[in-house]
């Protein structure tokens, strides 16, 4: 399905270990992507190359915008098609991994290929803002992400009630950041957290600047947030 001396070389621009296991794993995981994808709707790219380095290398880039410890509880908020928790548990098979989504089928896909792939990965059915009110999930993590298209603001109370008090939250975002930081940065302080300098990196083989935004968390988020589904994004925190 991919070329994945292409997958390997892409890691390895970026100095990111990939082992042959791995990339067998994520060459496994594309054939069940593109497969799954004529059955519903989990991604536009499918395309082996698009794949390679839209899908894999852009999700494993969060091993190089921030440190993930051994053994660290990691959280996809909005999991969709796996991207990124499922190329970063293939890579870091030591992570402890949950992806969260509202949609059963798509989690029905995901776990699919983590039985294929023999991963111990952990799987909710969950809106966001249903997720972090419950007390099994609610600052459990020490890690947080999403790579989704909403505002800062809006994802912050979507994964800052999920993260630990020391944790962090990490945002996958495109292009420059400044506007959407100061548009966030009120919403980031009343939810506990607080945002470092993004971290920026050039997709190979396309015009796409990839972003990443680490925020720490420095305290207890206020027990009023996450509000219910739908409010963040109709009534964001400014």
């Amino acid at each position: 399905m991919i070329d994945k001396q292409l997958l390997l070389q892409g890691c390895k621009q970026f100095e990111i270990e990939l082992s042959t296991q791995a990339a067998e794993q994520l060459d496994t995981y594309a054939q069940l992507l593109v497969e799954w994808n004529g059955k519903m709707n989990l991604t536009a790219i499918t395309d082996p190359q698009g794949i390679v380095f839209k899908h894999f290398v852009d999700s494993l880039l969060l091993l190089k915008a921030v440190e993930l410890p051994q053994g660290s509880s990691l959280i996809d908020v909005g999991a969709g098609a796996g991207f990124p928790s499922m190329p970063v548990k293939i890579a870091r098979p030591d992570l402890a991994v949950t992806m969260l989504d509202s949609l059963q089928k798509r989690l029905t896909f995901l776990e699919e290929v983590s039985r294929q792939l023999e991963l111990d990965c952990t799987f909710i059915h969950a809106r966001a803002e249903d997720g972090g009110r419950e007390k099994k999930l609610r600052e459990r993590f020490d890690f947080a992400t999403a790579r989704a298209v909403a505002h800062l603001r809006e994802l912050a109370e979507y994964c800052l009630p999920y993260v630990k008090v020391g944790g962090r939250f990490v945002s996958y975002k495109s292009g420059k950041l400044s506007e959407e930081l100061t548009a966030a940065g009120k919403a980031i302080h009343v939810l506990g957290g607080e945002a470092k300098e993004p971290v920026y990196f050039q997709l190979t083989g396309t015009e796409d600047e990839r972003s990443f935004v680490c925020i720490e968390k420095g305290k207890a988020t206020p027990k009023k947030y996450p509000r219910k589904a739908g409010t963040p994004a109709k009534e964001p925190i400014q």
